[in-house]
């Protein structure tokens, strides 16, 4: 099966044609560093984790480049608000490029402790300013933009499929435009490509350009570091849905216009929010969830990553400390599944045709938009299917774990003096596990309390439970 895709420009799932065979290029907007990621910004990166694995399992020569935005954009989409990188540097007090460097190694920790694989290119905004002024001396030469107030603007007017990734109705923002802050633009969706008035008295980032000294706006960031590393027409976009109205759009909209390709990008792939009973996770709230937080309250990162493919990546995810709870349960029961299987002996070397029709379910189910709730149903009835031997459950789940990424490949084999613990010891065991699962927390009690009769205490491990003698 090929792989098919949502893409968000034609809403439509399509099938996915690389625009060189056998390659695939792909750009995802990486964080902007001025506070610690929150697990909502790194559901988004399990996602594309996820698509790059995908890709790389299918074959595909992928290039995966995600910018770090360490000159601060503003706290607002519409040039509005202050700068994020400023802001954070003065309430730390600290140089902002101390806190730029600080929250991107805080985030790539993050990225580590997921098993997320590290994008072939990393590129910093600030080591590619000059890219980014020769994008806009290419809209400038073309017409799209225009000086006011010492910046430079793109304008949308010059373009006539402005907000196609949106679905914007131009006409009905005009419309209603509230007053803007910014009473240089032209159209109330024009953007700044290049700041040389700063609001800001003592702008800390600043570099000289033809239009003066300055910084350079948000969006224009990613489309000349794109299509540094990709090309000026490449195979797929990501980010988080929330970019798709403002960042995404404008990208868009400069990028066609100074390259003058249609389509720029073919694919354009989005993840839903994680919330929580307040809604959308956001650092803007001041309430958010870091990854540092669950690990210190005793989760494992890949309890986190297990819990984050139970949704599908463009369906909103609730989360909460039960649901996750039920993620670490799940993971420890596989784990401990692979531990014993590893204890019994080697995996397979080759795969029957029962364990095999598991693993191509798998595959399937991720080759069809990244299904990963369905993919993952198949580890577990490949797991309670009594007719498929150890050894090809071994292979089997090892190798839908190139996909998952919850590191079975490196679970220890159970102890040999766990392991002969006793068959009706280890078989309760695995029905404690399961009864919690399934939240049938009255049962795990039960048993555990029959295996301490038993003279066998129960010790939870971030790999799943054992038994250690009383």
């Amino acid at each position: 099966m090929s792989l098919k895709l949502y893409n968000t420009l034609s809403r439509r799932i399509e099938e996915f044609r690389p625009v060189e065979e056998g390659k695939a290029g792909m750009y995802c907007c990486g964080p902007t560093v001025y506070n610690f990621a929150h697990i909502g910004n790194l559901r988004t990166y399990i996602f594309e984790d996820l698509l790059h694995r995908t890709l790389v399992h299918d074959g595909y020569k992928l290039t995966h480049v995600m910018n770090i935005t360490d000159v601060g954009h503003l706290t607002g989409d519409g040039d509005d608000g202050e700068d994020k990188m400023t802001k954070s540097a003065r309430e730390k007090g600290q140089s902002v490029w101390d806190i730029a460097a600080f929250y991107t190694d805080a985030f790539f920790r993050d990225e580590s402790h997921l098993n997320i694989i590290r994008p072939d290119v990393v590129c910093k905004a600030t080591d590619h300013i000059n890219q980014m002024i020769d994008v806009i001396k290419k809209l400038e030469e073309k017409g799209h933009t225009y000086i006011a107030g010492g910046n430079v603007y793109f304008s949308i007017d010059t373009i006539d499929d402005y907000g196609k990734l949106a679905k914007l109705n131009l006409d009905d923002l005009k419309e209603g435009a509230r007053i803007e802050v910014d009473s240089n633009k032209r159209n109330p969706k024009d953007f700044v490509l290049w700041f040389t008035n700063s609001k800001f008295k003592d702008q800390i980032m600043v570099w000289p350009s033809p239009w003066g000294v300055g910084y350079p706006g948000w969006h224009i960031e990613c489309t000349a570091m794109s299509s540094e590393y990709l090309g000026n027409h490449f195979d797929i976009h990501c980010g988080g849905i929330d970019a798709i109205p403002v960042h995404h759009t404008n990208e868009i909209a400069q990028a066609e216009a100074a390259f003058g390709v249609k389509p720029w990008v073919n694919y354009w792939c989005h993840g839903e929010f994680l919330i929580n009973d307040k809604g959308k996770m956001s650092k803007s709230s001041g309430e958010f969830l870091t990854l540092s937080v669950l690990e210190e309250k005793g989760y494992d990162a890949l309890d986190y990553r297990y819990f984050c493919l139970g949704g599908h990546y463009r369906s909103q995810l609730k989360f909460s400390f039960e649901s996750l709870d039920q993620a670490r349960i799940a993971r420890q029961g596989l784990c401990r599944k692979i531990a014993q299987f590893k204890a019994e002996g080697k995996p397979a070397e080759v795969l029957d045709e029962k364990a095999q029709g598991y693993v191509d379910a798998f595959f399937e189910a991720m080759d069809n938009d990244l299904k990963a709730p369905q993919a993952l149903s198949q580890v577990w009835s490949l797991l309670r299917d009594r007719d498929v031997p150890d050894d090809q459950k071994l292979r089997a789940c090892l190798m839908m774990d190139e996909i998952l990424g919850l590191s079975l490949d490196e679970v220890e084999p159970l102890k040999e003096e766990s392991v002969e613990a006793g068959d009706e010891a280890l078989r309760l065991l695995e029905e404690r596990t399961e009864a919690k699962r399934e939240k049938n927390y009255a049962r795990a009690d039960e048993i555990r309390n029959r295996l301490l009769e038993m003279g066998y205490k129960v010790v939870d491990t971030p790999s799943g439970a054992k038994l250690e003698r009383v």
